[in-house]
């Protein structure tokens, strides 16, 4: 049995928590949402739909880290914009043999993380075709799992990476780790870039703004910025046609919504700095011009003000 923590319990640290605590583990969550927490002490964590329909009271839900338990795994399940509270939160209760996983959309996130904690203690995560939603406090929807993909920040497959996948394995998940996470990463932020601002300016799902010849058009441009700068900084993708490879991706989902999107229709700020504002940054630090991710980026926070 192991001490895990997941630090942040919204829709997918919810599915994490859930399945991980099937085998026997001790599952402790964190959240700064109170009313959340709360259901989940009194009448347990209820999920239904991909993983099935079942409600778990074996979670011991706070909005504050325990202080006095040495954890085998912590698990930073936050939004991007949240990584750095998380980091600077848990850092203290991180001991010699503590794996910290994080879990995120977008690049910069383990960046934030060894900011606070050692390098050597990170695995980082890759969600492919995941996807779930709040219904309300301490009710979760869980709409597909398809695989979750982790690695070395520094490559290589290791004791503990194998571990960890024999873990998630056990509790029900499709798990594969990879010698080169950060290429995994790198693919996935192409396509997160692809479609996350574009469907949020233009309020539309993956498939709709595909069909749409200026909304796609405005897409492409987002991707071919991001491309080009996996190109400056000698990132290996597994791809050299970077337009057939979002619109594939895309294809295979055209009712999803990205979660950028979800985001602002619940009137929430989204991961856009690290996203499609990424991007616009490190265009910035390449000298490299990014003007659709520029303008998409822009109108996306100015929307969220008024949040």
């Amino acid at each position: 049995m192991m001490n895990i923590l997941i630090y942040g319990i919204g829709a997918m640290g919810s599915i994490y928590a859930s399945q991980l605590s099937k085998q026997g583990n001790k599952i402790f969550v964190i959240d700064k949402w109170e009313e959340h927490i709360n259901k989940i002490n009194k009448n347990g964590l209820k999920v239904e739909g991909a993983s099935g329909n079942s409600i778990y009271k074996n979670l011991i839900a706070s909005t504050k880290v325990p202080k006095n338990i040495n954890f085998d795994i912590i698990l930073i399940s936050t939004k991007a914009s949240g990584v750095k509270k998380a980091a600077s939160e848990v850092k203290s209760i991180v001991k010699d043999n503590t794996i910290v996983i994080s879990i995120q959309n977008g690049i910069g996130s383990s960046d934030e993380i060894v900011n606070h904690i050692p390098k050597k203690h990170l695995l980082v995560g890759v969600a492919d075709g995941f996807g779930a939603s709040i219904i309300k406090p301490g009710h979760i929807h869980h709409n597909a799992m398809k695989l979750i993909r982790f690695g070395e920040l520094d490559g290589g497959i290791t004791k503990r990476l194998n571990i960890i996948k024999d873990l998630w394995l056990k509790s029900g998940f499709n798990v594969a780790v990879y010698e080169n996470i950060n290429q995994l990463i790198w693919e996935k932020f192409i396509c997160n870039v692809t479609f996350s601002a574009p469907c949020t300016v233009y309020n539309c799902s993956v498939g709709e703004l595909i069909k749409n010849k200026s909304y796609w058009k405005v897409a492409n441009g987002c991707t071919l910025e991001a491309y080009e700068i996996s190109k400056l900084k000698g990132i290996t993708l597994s791809f050299d046609k970077p337009l057939k490879y979002v619109k594939d991706f895309g294809e295979k989902m055209p009712n999803a919504k990205p979660s950028m999107l979800l985001d602002h229709l619940s009137k929430r700020k989204s991961e856009i700095d690290f996203i499609n504002g990424r991007v616009e940054l490190m265009g910035e630090e390449l000298g490299v011009k990014t003007p659709y991710n520029f303008i998409l980026s822009s109108i996306v926070r100015n929307n969220e003000l008024k949040f």
